[in-house]
């Protein structure tokens, strides 16, 4: 009998280093051992914004000041980040020795009751974290050559000469991205007509210049019904009834909660696991935190609602997280989209007074030299002055980002945040010039 089961050894392997360290009794189930540490370490986060970060020196390097040209060599880049995924797997099972590790795929099939490779195991607490899968459409043919998903990508020993992507979430922007500045010609295509439909709209229409600047063609409101790998190419076809060739497709339409693990009727599903804020499903003492819960597709939520979940299990009554309070971006290149608390659409949908205050990039001189002139920065007040959010398009948004959760976090009003002095040159004193403006 064990203290605390996790099923999942993604971002779930955090809670269960912190309840074996203060004596728990803990297991951790993981299907495959060589991938603990999740999606994230392994075919997501990590490796490709390490992809990106290669690419973009390529898209540096494209100036008049800088002689000679550079390529990316895929197949250096690929033995790269398979050595540091290892290195880092080795950490993380070290991290784990106080935990007992099982290898194979559990299924909570009655409560506290857990089955792994035949053998059923019990758990005062369960907590799942099974993660997500990409989602595929139906009548597009995955097949890892010619039709591909982002884990394939990763995997790549040599460019593509052309490539089309369907999708404009994060994957799919992040990749187009990293094909287009590494010199490979991109198709993004997208079933809507806008390629960030909840951004702010001057943000939206900055990312798209953006991308057509870097040469990708964008294929607005073309839902693809097919696609099939044929000896001439790829072959699409599109809901209107046209169709094209490409030489390569990359599938990017968003992931699905793996809620497979659940064979008990007392926990509740729906798009994903269904649970409380606290993440308690629908039956006391079993959690599902992560990907598996639908609520927020990101590894530093999942890590935070497993803390949060290990917390609570040790007897350490923690607060509710605020999911709208946690960072989410998108990794484009040259400047990226980051967010956090309430957005101008969420404002609006909602029906909550505020002011905007918005400062574009163009005002500074630091903006010239790190192909920024189309950034931008807005900051959400509330009617007493309150910081309710903010969305930025810039050179590492996603770190910039970082002083408006930290303002959120301490209720911080406008008047406050002026306070703070921000370096110059940099493009934080941007987001200290919208603060001064609201």
């Amino acid at each position: 009998m064990y203290d605390i089961i996790y099923i999942g050894g993604g971002l779930n392997y955090a809670g269960a280093i912190v309840a074996a360290k203060n004596g728990k009794k803990v297991a951790l189930i993981e299907s495959d051992m060589s991938q603990i540490g999740g999606v994230c370490l392994h075919k997501g986060c990590i490796p490709s914004k390490m992809f990106l970060h290669y690419s973009n020196l390529i898209y540096e390097s494209q100036n008049e000041i800088i002689e000679g040209s550079l390529r990316l060599d895929m197949k250096t880049l690929f033995e790269k980040k398979d050595a540091l995924l290892k290195s880092v797997t080795k950490v993380v099972q070290k991290q784990c020795s106080h935990v007992e590790l099982i290898e194979g795929k559990g299924k909570l099939i009655a409560p506290h009751k857990v089955e792994v490779n035949g053998k059923v195991i019990e758990g005062e607490y369960i907590v799942i974290g099974t993660g997500s899968s990409p989602f595929i459409p139906e009548g597009i043919a995955h097949n890892a050559k010619d039709i591909i998903i982002s884990d394939d990508v990763l995997n790549l020993q040599e460019l593509p000469k052309k490539i089309s992507i369907y999708g404009t979430g994060a994957i799919g922007l992040e990749m187009a991205s990293f094909f287009a500045t590494a010199g490979v010609e991109v198709t993004l295509i997208n079933r809507h007509d806008k390629v960030l439909k909840n951004a702010h709209p001057s943000i939206e229409n900055a990312v798209q210049m953006q991308l057509e600047k870097l040469g990708v063609n964008i294929l607005s409101s073309h839902p693809v019904s097919k696609a099939t790998s044929t000896k001439k190419g790829v072959h699409i076809t599109y809901e209107d009834g046209s169709s094209n060739y490409t030489e390569m497709l990359l599938v990017a339409t968003g992931r699905r909660p793996n809620v497979d693990v659940i064979g008990c009727d007392a926990v509740e599903v729906k798009h994903g696991i269904v649970t409380d804020a606290y993440f308690e499903t629908t039956l006391e003492k079993h959690y599902a935190i992560g990907d598996c819960n639908g609520k927020l597709q990101l590894a530093h939520a999942a890590r935070a609602e497993t803390l949060n979940v290990t917390e609570r299990i040790l007897g350490k009554n923690p607060r509710a997280l605020n999911l709208e309070h946690v960072v989410k971006f998108i990794h484009t290149l040259p400047m990226s989209y980051a967010v956090v608390g309430k957005t101008k659409m969420q404002l609006e949908n909602e029906g909550i007074n505020y002011k905007e205050s918005l400062v574009t990039l163009n005002q500074f001189t630091y903006s010239v030299y790190n192909h920024a002139s189309k950034g931008l920065m807005v900051s959400f007040v509330d009617e007493e002055g309150f910081i309710l959010g903010a969305e930025i398009l810039a050179p590492n948004a996603e770190e910039l980002i970082a002083t408006v959760a930290m303002s959120l976090a301490g209720e911080m009003d406008a008047a406050q945040a002026k306070r703070t002095i921000l370096a110059h040159p940099t493009f934080s004193e941007a987001l200290e010039r919208t603060f001064y403006k609201l």
